[in-house]
């Protein structure tokens, strides 16, 4: 067979295998929704993953709620291409910024019969019944904290408990660069910590309400009061998702199962490798993927 030949072939093999799966769609500004897709791959291993990081163009915490809703609508689409009929977004600003609007006003006009979901409405469902003096406290970008999202969502299902959050601006950095085991790390996390719980002393539970925060947080626990525990949104995401799989049939029964995973990013594959491994726990190798005017 010609070079020409075999590039058909494999191209050609790639069409129908993608034609032929159906699998959960699992998206982030970058690398942080890779710790929640970690703990959604280890608790449902059996379905099929397509995880994409719009890497060249994060960060989303500071951009605008239209250009936030662009982008993740762009990823979504995309998605939708590869037949996923199930998209997680694995990202706060995203399900903050965009997540309403995809689901209210793009659904029912391009794919009303696919499902989007966000790590917001999970974590605010759970987040109270960790607190035992209804007092929690919210840690995440700036753009998520100055969304009101967490407070809106936490009132609904707990409405006593009482919310302070902050914006951690440095945090995101110190991990994208790999400076999280440092002693600057140290520095930014007490920071944000003292400032949280100076202004209220009571918090016993702090929401990691980052992706990208698991990856401190043994130096969050180290700078934690005794009786204040931090938590992630992982797992909490992971089992909303088994339930939702649970209660909604006629999208489980959609999802292809044979255990695959593909990871794609908008920018460097091998820079986007590197630092995905540290997220998902586990060698990652990724297709590069060109979206709108990248």
């Amino acid at each position: 067979m010609s070079v020409s030949g075999r590039s058909f072939f494999f191209r050609f093999n790639a069409y129908l295998y993608t034609m032929s799966s159906h699998p959960i769609g699992i998206f982030d500004s970058g690398y942080g929704g890779l710790t929640v897709f970690r703990s959604i791959a280890a608790l449902l291993p059996q379905y099929d993953y397509i995880y994409l990081g719009d890497n060249a163009r994060a960060p989303y915490g500071n951009r605008s709620y239209e250009t936030v809703h662009q982008y993740t609508l762009e990823c979504v689409e995309w998605f939708f291409k590869m037949n996923c009929p199930l998209v997680i977004l694995a990202c706060n600003t995203a399900s903050a910024k965009a997540l309403r609007t995809i689901q209210q006003v793009d659904l029912p006009r391009i794919a009303p019969n696919n499902r989007v979901l966000g790590v917001i409405r999970p974590t605010a469902e759970m987040i109270g019944s960790y607190t035992d003096t209804n007092s929690v406290g919210v840690l995440g970008t700036r753009g998520t904290i100055n969304s009101g999202s967490y407070e809106i969502e936490i009132s609904k299902f707990f409405p006593e408990v009482s919310v302070h959050s902050l914006a951690c601006p440095m945090w995101v950095p110190l991990v994208e660069y790999g400076e999280y085991n440092t002693d600057g790390a140290d520095f930014f996390v007490g920071k944000y910590l003292q400032q949280l719980l100076a202004a209220a002393p009571d918090i016993d539970t702090i929401l990691l309400a980052c992706t990208h925060y698991p990856l401190l947080a043994d130096k969050i626990k180290k700078h934690l009061p005794q009786g204040v525990k931090a938590i992630s949104q992982g797992p909490i995401v992971a089992d909303s998702l088994a339930e939702y799989l649970q209660r909604h049939p006629e999208t489980e029964l959609q999802l292809s199962k044979t255990g695959d995973v593909r990871f794609y990013t908008t920018d460097d594959t091998a820079d986007f490798d590197n630092h995905a491994s540290v997220f998902f726990g586990e060698k990652v190798r990724s297709t590069h993927l060109r979206l709108g005017h990248i």
